[in-house]
């Protein structure tokens, strides 16, 4: 693998800094410009500009380490609690920058909720893994309001059925695929404009996993989701747009079954046919 890699990444080093594809939509709902990211002195991401379209699930796929979940992490700021990491160029939600000095990043997060590889459930109840945003929040104004949210997140998570009747039981109790639900259910419970996955599927059984594919396919009705996966059927699946990342780079962006059936790029090609990643 490493002799295969070796010659992709000096041809990379040749290249000039311009992706291939849409990078620009129509209706965006978030804005990434000439985002640049640094741990230290090591440069992470380089130079990537991206529209994030408002109601569509965004793929990011690309080998191991190729800046892929660094990016997505930038989109809520999630990368302020590493002191090492730098952050430039512009993100913006809505028209407002994200990073601009005065925005208080507790309601971001809320805003541009966050989905993890493992599911990381609180030890609460059900019931309160689902309630904590909305009360923190001051989302609900009484008893009633407050079982209604719980309710309907749980339902649009797809884990209503299930858990009815225990919701007074541990949420680590669950199993995994109905942890990630959980997780799901309580991101989506402050009404968040936009949900990241960073690989919500990867620790999960093939059953599981189908059950959150179909999840996010329901929920692009209403959300813009960002996912991260390491698998290319993953993102034909459930994807309206793919952006493929390598090196720290966006390569090539575009309508996900013209990445995978008709690559622009060398480098996306490459790694769409197995040459390497």
């Amino acid at each position: 693998m490493d002799n295969m890699r070796a010659p992709v990444e000096m041809e990379m080093s040749k290249l000039p800094n311009l992706t291939v594809g849409d990078v620009y939509v129509d209706t965006p709902r978030m804005t990434t410009r000439n985002v640049n990211v640094f741990y230290g002195d090591k440069m992470a991401i380089d130079d990537v500009t991206l529209d994030i379209a408002e109601k569509q699930v965004i793929s990011f796929i690309g080998p191991s380490g190729c800046g892929k979940s660094t990016f997505l992490r930038c989109l809520n700021r999630m990368n302020d609690t590493i002191d090492s990491c730098r952050v430039e160029g512009q993100i913006k939600l809505d028209d407002q920058n994200i990073y601009d000095p005065h925005i208080d990043v507790v309601p971001l997060r809320a805003s541009v909720g966050m989905v993890f590889q493992k599911p990381n459930p609180f030890p609460k109840s059900i019931f309160d893994n689902v309630a904590y945003g909305p009360r923190i929040h001051g989302l609900a104004s009484s008893k009633d309001e407050l079982d209604g949210i719980v309710e309907a997140s749980l339902r649009r998570a797809g884990l209503w059925e299930e858990v009815a009747d225990r919701l007074d039981q541990s949420g680590t109790g669950l199993s995994g695929g109905q942890q990630q639900r959980l997780c799901i259910a309580r991101a989506i419970a402050v009404s968040p404009e936009v949900i990241l996955m960073d690989e919500p599927c990867s620790a999960l059984d093939p059953i599981a996993t189908a059950r959150i594919e179909e999840l996010i396919f329901e929920l692009r009705e209403e959300f813009t989701i960002v996912i991260v996966t390491h698998s290319m059927q993953q993102a034909a699946r459930v994807s309206n747009r793919t952006a493929y990342f390598h090196l720290g780079r966006l390569i090539e962006v575009g309508e996900t079954s013209t990445i995978f059936t008709n690559p622009q790029h060398e480098l996306t090609n490459s790694y769409i046919t197995g040459r390497f990643g």
